[in-house]
Protein backbone atom coordinates (compact mmCIF):
# COMPACT_ATOMS: atom_id res chain seq x y z
CA UNK A 1 0.00 0.00 0.00
CA UNK A 2 2.79 2.35 0.98
CA UNK A 3 4.64 1.52 -2.25
CA UNK A 4 1.49 2.32 -4.29
CA UNK A 5 1.04 5.66 -2.50
CA UNK A 6 4.66 6.65 -3.19
CA UNK A 7 4.23 5.72 -6.83
CA UNK A 8 1.12 7.92 -7.21
CA UNK A 9 2.80 10.76 -5.36
CA UNK A 10 5.83 10.64 -7.65
CA UNK A 11 3.55 10.44 -10.70
CA UNK A 12 1.64 13.56 -9.58
CA UNK A 13 4.89 15.42 -8.95
CA UNK A 14 6.17 14.47 -12.39
CA UNK A 15 2.95 15.68 -14.03
CA UNK A 16 3.11 18.94 -12.11
CA UNK A 17 6.71 19.46 -13.15
CA UNK A 18 5.80 18.77 -16.78
CA UNK A 19 2.92 21.29 -16.70
CA UNK A 20 5.15 23.88 -15.03
CA UNK A 21 7.83 23.38 -17.68
CA UNK A 22 5.21 23.70 -20.43
CA UNK A 23 3.93 26.93 -18.93
CA UNK A 24 7.45 28.34 -18.69
CA UNK A 25 8.38 27.40 -22.25
CA UNK A 26 5.06 28.52 -23.82
CA UNK A 27 5.13 32.21 -24.72
CA UNK A 28 2.48 34.35 -23.05
CA UNK A 29 -0.52 35.18 -25.19
CA UNK A 30 -0.56 38.81 -26.18
CA UNK A 31 -3.29 40.82 -24.49
CA UNK A 32 -5.74 42.45 -26.92
CA UNK A 33 -4.96 46.10 -27.39
CA UNK A 34 -7.89 48.31 -26.50
CA UNK A 35 -9.03 50.43 -29.37
CA UNK A 36 -8.31 54.06 -28.60
CA UNK A 37 -11.48 56.12 -28.37
CA UNK A 38 -11.21 59.23 -30.49
CA UNK A 39 -13.41 61.87 -32.01
CA UNK A 40 -14.25 61.55 -35.69
CA UNK A 41 -16.16 63.68 -38.17
CA UNK A 42 -17.18 63.91 -41.79
CA UNK A 43 -17.86 67.32 -43.35
CA UNK A 44 -19.79 67.83 -46.59
CA UNK A 45 -21.31 70.81 -48.41
CA UNK A 46 -24.87 71.04 -49.75
CA UNK A 47 -27.66 73.44 -50.65
CA UNK A 48 -31.44 73.46 -50.30
CA UNK A 49 -34.16 75.82 -51.51
CA UNK A 50 -36.49 77.08 -48.77
CA UNK A 51 -39.22 79.60 -49.51
CA UNK A 52 -37.69 80.13 -52.95
CA UNK A 53 -34.26 81.03 -51.54
CA UNK A 54 -31.21 78.81 -51.92
CA UNK A 55 -29.50 78.06 -48.60
CA UNK A 56 -25.92 76.82 -48.84
CA UNK A 57 -24.90 74.85 -45.79
CA UNK A 58 -22.27 72.62 -44.25
CA UNK A 59 -23.18 69.25 -42.77
CA UNK A 60 -20.98 67.65 -40.14
CA UNK A 61 -21.59 64.10 -38.92
CA UNK A 62 -19.34 63.38 -36.00
CA UNK A 63 -18.68 62.14 -32.50
CA UNK A 64 -17.78 64.14 -29.43
CA UNK A 65 -16.15 62.67 -26.34
CA UNK A 66 -17.74 63.51 -23.02
CA UNK A 67 -15.41 63.42 -20.01
CA UNK A 68 -15.80 63.47 -16.27
CA UNK A 69 -14.17 65.98 -13.91
CA UNK A 70 -10.96 63.90 -13.93
CA UNK A 71 -10.71 64.10 -17.70
CA UNK A 72 -11.54 60.43 -18.24
CA UNK A 73 -13.70 59.48 -21.22
CA UNK A 74 -17.28 58.63 -20.28
CA UNK A 75 -19.07 58.42 -23.63
CA UNK A 76 -18.86 59.06 -27.34
CA UNK A 77 -21.90 61.04 -28.51
CA UNK A 78 -22.87 61.11 -32.16
CA UNK A 79 -24.38 64.23 -33.69
CA UNK A 80 -25.23 65.74 -37.06
CA UNK A 81 -24.95 69.52 -37.38
CA UNK A 82 -26.17 71.74 -40.21
CA UNK A 83 -24.80 75.28 -40.37
CA UNK A 84 -25.52 77.90 -42.98
CA UNK A 85 -22.45 79.11 -44.85
CA UNK A 86 -20.96 82.37 -43.58
CA UNK A 87 -20.35 83.90 -40.15
CA UNK A 88 -22.74 82.05 -37.86
CA UNK A 89 -21.61 83.12 -34.41
CA UNK A 90 -24.70 85.28 -33.89
CA UNK A 91 -27.11 83.13 -35.90
CA UNK A 92 -29.69 81.13 -33.89
CA UNK A 93 -28.78 77.53 -33.10
CA UNK A 94 -31.21 74.78 -32.13
CA UNK A 95 -30.26 71.55 -30.37
CA UNK A 96 -32.70 68.77 -31.29
CA UNK A 97 -33.48 65.33 -29.89
CA UNK A 98 -36.30 62.81 -29.75
CA UNK A 99 -37.57 60.77 -26.85
CA UNK A 100 -38.37 57.18 -26.04
CA UNK A 101 -36.49 57.11 -23.74
CA UNK A 102 -34.19 55.20 -26.06
CA UNK A 103 -34.90 56.98 -29.32
CA UNK A 104 -32.36 58.52 -31.65
CA UNK A 105 -32.96 61.96 -33.14
CA UNK A 106 -33.86 60.57 -36.57
CA UNK A 107 -37.55 61.49 -36.41
CA UNK A 108 -37.22 65.25 -36.00
CA UNK A 109 -34.14 65.11 -38.23
CA UNK A 110 -35.60 63.44 -41.32
CA UNK A 111 -39.22 64.18 -40.58
CA UNK A 112 -39.39 67.93 -40.17
CA UNK A 113 -36.38 70.06 -39.18
CA UNK A 114 -33.49 68.88 -41.34
CA UNK A 115 -32.71 69.89 -44.93
CA UNK A 116 -33.62 66.41 -46.18
CA UNK A 117 -36.83 64.56 -45.28
CA UNK A 118 -38.57 61.27 -45.90
CA UNK A 119 -41.06 61.30 -48.74
CA UNK A 120 -44.59 60.21 -47.86
CA UNK A 121 -47.22 60.31 -50.57
CA UNK A 122 -50.11 59.15 -48.40
CA UNK A 123 -50.30 57.96 -44.80
CA UNK A 124 -49.97 54.22 -44.45
CA UNK A 125 -49.07 53.65 -48.10
CA UNK A 126 -45.28 54.03 -48.08
CA UNK A 127 -43.48 50.97 -49.44
CA UNK A 128 -39.81 50.21 -50.09
CA UNK A 129 -37.62 51.32 -51.70
CA UNK A 130 -37.96 54.62 -49.86
CA UNK A 131 -36.83 58.09 -50.85
CA UNK A 132 -35.38 61.20 -49.26
CA UNK A 133 -36.17 64.55 -50.82
CA UNK A 134 -35.03 68.12 -50.21
CA UNK A 135 -37.04 69.56 -47.35
CA UNK A 136 -38.44 72.88 -48.50
CA UNK A 137 -40.00 73.21 -45.02
CA UNK A 138 -36.73 72.82 -43.10
CA UNK A 139 -35.93 75.18 -40.23
CA UNK A 140 -32.48 75.78 -41.66
CA UNK A 141 -33.53 79.16 -43.01
CA UNK A 142 -34.28 80.23 -39.43
CA UNK A 143 -31.60 78.49 -37.39
CA UNK A 144 -28.57 76.24 -37.51
CA UNK A 145 -29.43 72.72 -36.35
CA UNK A 146 -27.64 70.15 -34.20
CA UNK A 147 -29.24 66.70 -33.86
CA UNK A 148 -28.09 64.80 -30.76
CA UNK A 149 -28.31 61.05 -30.15
CA UNK A 150 -28.25 60.40 -26.38
CA UNK A 151 -25.93 57.65 -25.14
CA UNK A 152 -26.91 54.13 -26.31
CA UNK A 153 -29.00 55.50 -29.22
CA UNK A 154 -27.89 56.12 -32.80
CA UNK A 155 -24.12 55.73 -32.90
CA UNK A 156 -23.63 57.08 -29.35
CA UNK A 157 -22.04 54.64 -26.92
CA UNK A 158 -20.51 54.55 -23.42
CA UNK A 159 -16.71 54.64 -23.37
CA UNK A 160 -15.03 51.22 -23.01
CA UNK A 161 -15.42 49.98 -19.45
CA UNK A 162 -18.21 52.43 -18.64
CA UNK A 163 -21.60 51.14 -17.50
CA UNK A 164 -24.42 52.34 -19.75
CA UNK A 165 -26.75 52.53 -16.75
CA UNK A 166 -25.11 55.78 -15.64
CA UNK A 167 -26.74 57.45 -18.67
CA UNK A 168 -30.15 55.76 -18.45
CA UNK A 169 -32.26 57.92 -16.18
CA UNK A 170 -34.05 61.26 -16.01
CA UNK A 171 -31.31 63.13 -14.17
CA UNK A 172 -28.42 61.17 -15.68
CA UNK A 173 -29.67 61.77 -19.20
CA UNK A 174 -30.14 65.50 -18.66
CA UNK A 175 -26.68 65.88 -17.15
CA UNK A 176 -24.87 64.36 -20.13
CA UNK A 177 -27.01 65.95 -22.84
CA UNK A 178 -26.39 69.29 -21.14
CA UNK A 179 -22.66 68.60 -21.15
CA UNK A 180 -22.75 67.87 -24.87
CA UNK A 181 -24.61 71.14 -25.52
CA UNK A 182 -22.16 73.11 -23.39
CA UNK A 183 -19.17 71.53 -25.09
CA UNK A 184 -20.51 72.02 -28.61
CA UNK A 185 -21.45 75.63 -27.85
CA UNK A 186 -17.96 76.28 -26.51
CA UNK A 187 -15.98 74.43 -29.14
CA UNK A 188 -17.78 76.04 -32.08
CA UNK A 189 -17.99 79.52 -30.51
CA UNK A 190 -21.79 79.71 -30.35
CA UNK A 191 -22.18 81.47 -27.01
CA UNK A 192 -23.23 84.65 -28.82
CA UNK A 193 -25.97 82.82 -30.73
CA UNK A 194 -29.62 82.83 -29.69
CA UNK A 195 -30.15 79.32 -28.38
CA UNK A 196 -33.13 76.96 -28.65
CA UNK A 197 -33.70 73.34 -27.71
CA UNK A 198 -36.31 71.13 -29.36
CA UNK A 199 -37.64 67.78 -28.19
CA UNK A 200 -40.36 65.35 -29.20
CA UNK A 201 -42.36 63.00 -26.94
CA UNK A 202 -40.09 61.99 -24.01
CA UNK A 203 -37.74 64.52 -25.58
CA UNK A 204 -40.13 67.18 -24.25
CA UNK A 205 -39.63 65.75 -20.75
CA UNK A 206 -35.89 66.02 -21.36
CA UNK A 207 -36.24 69.54 -22.78
CA UNK A 208 -38.13 70.92 -19.77
CA UNK A 209 -35.64 69.34 -17.34
CA UNK A 210 -32.72 70.39 -19.51
CA UNK A 211 -33.85 74.02 -19.62
CA UNK A 212 -33.73 74.08 -15.82
CA UNK A 213 -30.42 72.22 -15.56
CA UNK A 214 -28.69 74.42 -18.14
CA UNK A 215 -29.92 77.54 -16.38
CA UNK A 216 -29.14 76.48 -12.81
CA UNK A 217 -25.96 74.42 -13.23
CA UNK A 218 -24.26 76.10 -16.20
CA UNK A 219 -25.75 79.62 -16.33
CA UNK A 220 -26.71 78.70 -19.88
CA UNK A 221 -29.80 80.73 -20.72
CA UNK A 222 -32.12 79.71 -23.54
CA UNK A 223 -34.23 81.87 -25.80
CA UNK A 224 -36.76 79.19 -26.62
CA UNK A 225 -37.94 75.65 -26.00
CA UNK A 226 -39.81 73.70 -28.70
CA UNK A 227 -42.03 70.87 -27.47
CA UNK A 228 -43.49 68.46 -30.04
CA UNK A 229 -46.10 65.96 -28.76
CA UNK A 230 -45.50 66.94 -25.19
CA UNK A 231 -45.56 64.99 -21.94
CA UNK A 232 -44.36 66.82 -18.83
CA UNK A 233 -46.75 65.39 -16.23
CA UNK A 234 -46.94 61.62 -16.58
CA UNK A 235 -50.17 61.33 -14.62
CA UNK A 236 -51.97 63.02 -17.50
CA UNK A 237 -51.19 60.11 -19.83
CA UNK A 238 -52.11 57.33 -17.42
CA UNK A 239 -55.41 56.41 -19.02
CA UNK A 240 -56.21 53.97 -16.22
CA UNK A 241 -56.46 56.89 -13.79
CA UNK A 242 -59.50 59.15 -13.65
CA UNK A 243 -57.46 62.14 -14.85
CA UNK A 244 -55.93 60.26 -17.78
CA UNK A 245 -59.29 58.76 -18.78
CA UNK A 246 -60.81 62.23 -18.98
CA UNK A 247 -57.94 63.84 -20.87
CA UNK A 248 -57.72 61.21 -23.60
CA UNK A 249 -61.45 61.24 -24.42
CA UNK A 250 -61.27 64.15 -26.92
CA UNK A 251 -58.58 62.24 -28.82
CA UNK A 252 -60.90 59.24 -29.01
CA UNK A 253 -63.54 61.53 -30.45
CA UNK A 254 -61.12 62.91 -33.05
CA UNK A 255 -60.15 59.34 -34.00
CA UNK A 256 -63.77 58.24 -34.35
CA UNK A 257 -64.48 61.37 -36.38
CA UNK A 258 -61.59 60.63 -38.77
CA UNK A 259 -62.88 57.09 -39.37
CA UNK A 260 -66.45 58.40 -39.83
CA UNK A 261 -67.85 56.49 -36.87
CA UNK A 262 -69.73 59.35 -35.21
CA UNK A 263 -73.35 60.41 -35.72
CA UNK A 264 -74.05 62.76 -38.67
CA UNK A 265 -74.32 65.90 -36.52
CA UNK A 266 -70.92 65.21 -34.91
CA UNK A 267 -69.28 64.44 -38.27
CA UNK A 268 -70.05 67.89 -39.69
CA UNK A 269 -67.25 69.90 -38.06
CA UNK A 270 -64.27 68.42 -36.18
CA UNK A 271 -63.49 71.60 -34.25
CA UNK A 272 -67.09 72.10 -33.11
CA UNK A 273 -67.28 68.47 -32.06
CA UNK A 274 -64.03 68.69 -30.08
CA UNK A 275 -65.24 71.79 -28.25
CA UNK A 276 -68.43 69.91 -27.35
CA UNK A 277 -66.63 66.87 -25.96
CA UNK A 278 -64.15 69.09 -24.09
CA UNK A 279 -67.11 70.79 -22.37
CA UNK A 280 -68.49 67.36 -21.47
CA UNK A 281 -65.12 66.34 -20.01
CA UNK A 282 -64.88 69.51 -17.91
CA UNK A 283 -68.39 69.21 -16.50
CA UNK A 284 -70.43 66.00 -16.47
CA UNK A 285 -67.63 63.51 -17.05
CA UNK A 286 -65.26 64.75 -14.36
CA UNK A 287 -68.07 64.86 -11.79
CA UNK A 288 -69.18 61.34 -12.68
CA UNK A 289 -65.71 59.84 -12.41
CA UNK A 290 -65.06 61.63 -9.13
CA UNK A 291 -68.07 59.87 -7.61
CA UNK A 292 -66.55 56.46 -8.19
CA UNK A 293 -68.76 53.68 -6.81
CA UNK A 294 -71.10 56.31 -5.35
CA UNK A 295 -72.47 57.19 -8.79
CA UNK A 296 -76.17 56.40 -9.11
CA UNK A 297 -77.47 54.07 -11.82
CA UNK A 298 -79.30 56.81 -13.72
CA UNK A 299 -76.24 59.05 -13.96
CA UNK A 300 -74.03 56.10 -14.82
CA UNK A 301 -76.29 55.15 -17.71
CA UNK A 302 -76.40 58.76 -18.98
CA UNK A 303 -72.63 59.13 -18.87
CA UNK A 304 -72.13 55.78 -20.61
CA UNK A 305 -74.45 56.88 -23.39
CA UNK A 306 -72.56 60.14 -23.86
CA UNK A 307 -69.15 58.46 -23.84
CA UNK A 308 -70.54 56.06 -26.44
CA UNK A 309 -71.81 58.98 -28.50
CA UNK A 310 -68.40 60.65 -28.51
CA UNK A 311 -66.43 57.47 -29.22
CA UNK A 312 -68.83 55.14 -31.09
CA UNK A 313 -67.95 52.41 -28.59
CA UNK A 314 -71.18 50.53 -27.65
CA UNK A 315 -72.85 51.51 -24.38
CA UNK A 316 -72.60 48.00 -22.81
CA UNK A 317 -68.84 48.01 -23.40
CA UNK A 318 -68.48 51.49 -21.83
CA UNK A 319 -70.44 50.30 -18.80
CA UNK A 320 -68.30 47.16 -18.45
CA UNK A 321 -65.21 49.38 -18.68
CA UNK A 322 -66.54 51.38 -15.71
CA UNK A 323 -66.93 54.48 -17.94
CA UNK A 324 -63.16 54.58 -18.51
CA UNK A 325 -61.82 53.25 -21.82
CA UNK A 326 -58.06 52.73 -21.83
CA UNK A 327 -56.13 53.45 -25.01
CA UNK A 328 -54.90 49.89 -25.63
CA UNK A 329 -58.53 48.74 -25.78
CA UNK A 330 -59.87 51.69 -27.76
CA UNK A 331 -57.44 51.10 -30.65
CA UNK A 332 -58.87 47.57 -30.85
CA UNK A 333 -62.53 48.40 -30.39
CA UNK A 334 -63.09 51.30 -32.78
CA UNK A 335 -62.94 49.20 -35.98
CA UNK A 336 -63.42 45.79 -34.42
CA UNK A 337 -66.32 44.85 -36.71
CA UNK A 338 -64.03 45.41 -39.70
CA UNK A 339 -61.27 43.29 -38.12
CA UNK A 340 -58.99 46.32 -38.11
CA UNK A 341 -56.98 48.14 -35.45
CA UNK A 342 -55.93 51.79 -35.41
CA UNK A 343 -52.60 53.37 -34.54
CA UNK A 344 -51.51 54.61 -31.13
CA UNK A 345 -49.00 57.17 -32.37
CA UNK A 346 -51.40 58.19 -35.13
CA UNK A 347 -54.95 56.88 -35.07
CA UNK A 348 -55.45 57.60 -38.77
CA UNK A 349 -53.34 54.53 -39.58
CA UNK A 350 -55.10 51.17 -39.89
CA UNK A 351 -53.74 47.65 -39.48
CA UNK A 352 -55.10 44.12 -39.75
CA UNK A 353 -56.45 42.64 -36.53
CA UNK A 354 -54.61 39.32 -36.31
CA UNK A 355 -56.60 38.06 -33.35
CA UNK A 356 -60.12 39.52 -33.19
CA UNK A 357 -60.82 37.57 -29.98
CA UNK A 358 -58.21 39.52 -28.02
CA UNK A 359 -59.21 42.57 -26.04
CA UNK A 360 -56.13 44.60 -26.96
CA UNK A 361 -54.15 45.23 -30.17
CA UNK A 362 -51.02 43.20 -30.87
CA UNK A 363 -49.07 46.08 -32.43
CA UNK A 364 -49.25 49.71 -33.55
CA UNK A 365 -49.85 50.10 -37.31
CA UNK A 366 -48.69 53.73 -37.20
CA UNK A 367 -45.32 52.57 -35.84
CA UNK A 368 -45.01 49.68 -38.26
CA UNK A 369 -45.66 52.02 -41.18
CA UNK A 370 -42.70 54.30 -40.47
CA UNK A 371 -39.99 52.48 -38.50
CA UNK A 372 -38.61 50.75 -41.59
CA UNK A 373 -38.95 53.95 -43.61
CA UNK A 374 -36.78 56.01 -41.26
CA UNK A 375 -34.28 53.21 -40.71
CA UNK A 376 -33.64 52.65 -44.41
CA UNK A 377 -33.50 56.30 -45.43
CA UNK A 378 -31.16 57.29 -42.59
CA UNK A 379 -28.70 54.48 -43.23
CA UNK A 380 -28.57 55.29 -46.92
CA UNK A 381 -28.30 59.03 -46.30
CA UNK A 382 -25.56 58.94 -43.67
CA UNK A 383 -23.27 56.82 -45.84
CA UNK A 384 -23.87 58.17 -49.33
CA UNK A 385 -24.53 61.87 -48.73
CA UNK A 386 -22.86 62.65 -45.40
CA UNK A 387 -19.95 60.23 -46.05
CA UNK A 388 -20.05 58.62 -42.61
CA UNK A 389 -18.80 55.26 -43.81
CA UNK A 390 -18.97 53.09 -40.69
CA UNK A 391 -20.36 49.59 -40.32
CA UNK A 392 -21.72 50.08 -36.80
CA UNK A 393 -25.45 49.73 -36.34
CA UNK A 394 -27.32 53.01 -36.05
CA UNK A 395 -29.87 52.29 -33.34
CA UNK A 396 -33.08 54.07 -34.29
CA UNK A 397 -34.50 52.74 -31.02
CA UNK A 398 -32.39 51.31 -28.21
CA UNK A 399 -33.34 49.34 -25.10
CA UNK A 400 -32.41 51.61 -22.18
CA UNK A 401 -34.64 49.94 -19.60
CA UNK A 402 -34.87 49.93 -16.68
CA UNK A 403 -34.94 53.72 -16.88
CA UNK A 404 -34.22 55.50 -13.61
CA UNK A 405 -37.05 57.96 -13.08
CA UNK A 406 -35.31 59.31 -9.97
CA UNK A 407 -36.23 59.97 -6.39
CA UNK A 408 -38.66 62.72 -7.35
CA UNK A 409 -40.83 60.15 -9.15
CA UNK A 410 -40.58 57.34 -6.59
CA UNK A 411 -44.09 56.09 -5.76
CA UNK A 412 -45.60 58.91 -7.79
CA UNK A 413 -45.73 60.29 -11.32
CA UNK A 414 -42.82 62.07 -12.93
CA UNK A 415 -43.72 65.75 -13.34
CA UNK A 416 -41.23 68.21 -14.83
CA UNK A 417 -43.80 70.92 -15.52
CA UNK A 418 -42.72 72.68 -12.33
CA UNK A 419 -39.16 72.82 -13.66
CA UNK A 420 -40.40 74.61 -16.76
CA UNK A 421 -42.39 77.06 -14.62
CA UNK A 422 -39.33 77.80 -12.50
CA UNK A 423 -36.95 78.42 -15.39
CA UNK A 424 -39.49 80.60 -17.23
CA UNK A 425 -39.88 82.64 -14.06
CA UNK A 426 -36.11 83.01 -13.59
CA UNK A 427 -35.56 83.81 -17.28
CA UNK A 428 -38.52 85.98 -18.35
CA UNK A 429 -37.17 86.12 -21.91
CA UNK A 430 -37.69 82.38 -22.40
CA UNK A 431 -40.52 81.44 -24.78
CA UNK A 432 -42.08 78.01 -25.32
CA UNK A 433 -43.72 76.46 -28.39
CA UNK A 434 -46.03 73.46 -27.90
CA UNK A 435 -47.26 71.40 -30.86
CA UNK A 436 -49.94 68.69 -30.52
CA UNK A 437 -51.73 66.33 -32.91
CA UNK A 438 -55.45 65.60 -32.59
CA UNK A 439 -54.94 61.94 -33.57
CA UNK A 440 -52.13 61.28 -31.10
CA UNK A 441 -53.19 58.72 -28.49
CA UNK A 442 -49.70 58.48 -26.93
CA UNK A 443 -49.54 62.10 -25.74
CA UNK A 444 -53.12 63.38 -26.12
CA UNK A 445 -53.54 67.04 -26.96
CA UNK A 446 -56.01 67.68 -24.15
CA UNK A 447 -53.57 66.21 -21.63
CA UNK A 448 -51.03 68.74 -22.86
CA UNK A 449 -53.61 71.51 -22.52
CA UNK A 450 -54.25 70.44 -18.93
CA UNK A 451 -50.54 70.53 -18.10
CA UNK A 452 -50.02 74.02 -19.49
CA UNK A 453 -53.22 75.30 -17.90
CA UNK A 454 -51.72 74.26 -14.57
CA UNK A 455 -48.20 75.68 -14.89
CA UNK A 456 -48.99 78.45 -12.43
CA UNK A 457 -47.17 81.05 -14.51
CA UNK A 458 -47.23 84.67 -13.55
CA UNK A 459 -49.80 86.50 -15.75
CA UNK A 460 -47.00 88.47 -17.42
CA UNK A 461 -45.50 85.20 -18.71
CA UNK A 462 -48.57 83.37 -19.95
CA UNK A 463 -48.31 84.70 -23.49
CA UNK A 464 -44.78 83.30 -23.64
CA UNK A 465 -46.35 79.91 -24.36
CA UNK A 466 -47.57 79.36 -27.92
CA UNK A 467 -49.87 76.36 -28.49
CA UNK A 468 -50.40 74.85 -31.96
CA UNK A 469 -52.62 71.98 -33.11
CA UNK A 470 -52.49 69.71 -36.14
CA UNK A 471 -54.88 67.29 -37.82
CA UNK A 472 -52.35 64.50 -37.56
CA UNK A 473 -50.77 62.28 -34.91
CA UNK A 474 -47.69 62.08 -32.70
CA UNK A 475 -45.38 62.73 -35.66
CA UNK A 476 -47.68 65.34 -37.16
CA UNK A 477 -45.07 66.35 -39.74
CA UNK A 478 -45.73 63.12 -41.66
CA UNK A 479 -48.99 64.73 -42.76
CA UNK A 480 -48.01 67.22 -45.47
CA UNK A 481 -50.57 69.95 -44.61
CA UNK A 482 -49.46 69.71 -40.97
CA UNK A 483 -45.79 69.85 -42.01
CA UNK A 484 -46.45 73.07 -43.93
CA UNK A 485 -48.39 74.59 -41.03
CA UNK A 486 -45.76 73.48 -38.53
CA UNK A 487 -42.97 75.20 -40.45
CA UNK A 488 -44.98 78.41 -40.57
CA UNK A 489 -45.80 78.18 -36.87
CA UNK A 490 -42.20 77.53 -35.84
CA UNK A 491 -40.77 80.26 -38.05
CA UNK A 492 -43.24 82.71 -36.54
CA UNK A 493 -42.40 81.50 -33.02
CA UNK A 494 -38.65 81.91 -33.50
CA UNK A 495 -38.95 85.33 -35.11
CA UNK A 496 -41.31 86.68 -32.43
CA UNK A 497 -39.12 85.21 -29.66
CA UNK A 498 -36.04 86.97 -30.97
CA UNK A 499 -37.89 90.21 -31.56
CA UNK A 500 -39.01 90.22 -27.91
CA UNK A 501 -35.66 89.27 -26.38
Amino acid sequence: MRRTFLFLLSLNCACAAFVLAEAQEKPKEEQPVKKELKEESSETSHSVVINGVEIKYKAVAGTMLLKDDKGDNKASVFYIAYTKEGDNQKRPITYCFNGGPGSSSVWLHLGVFGPRRVQIVKEGEVSPPYQLVDNEYSLLDQTDLVFIDPVSTGYSRPAPGEDAKQFHGVEEDVKWVAEFIRLYTTRFARWDSPKFIAGESYGTTRAASLAGYLHDEMNFYLNGVILVSSVLNFQTIDDESDLGAMLILPSYTASAWYHKKLSPELQKDLQATLREVETFVNTEYVLALMKGDKIDDKTRKEIAQKVSRYTSIPVPYVERANLRICEKRFVKQLLREQRRIIGRFDSRYIGIDLNPCNDTAQDDPSAEAIFGLFTATFNQYIRTELKWEKDDQYKILANVWPWNFGKDATNKYLDVATTLTQVMSKNPHLHVFVGSGYYDLATPYYATNYTFNHLGLDPTLRDHVQMAYYEAGHMMYLHRPSLIKMKSDLASFMQSTLENK
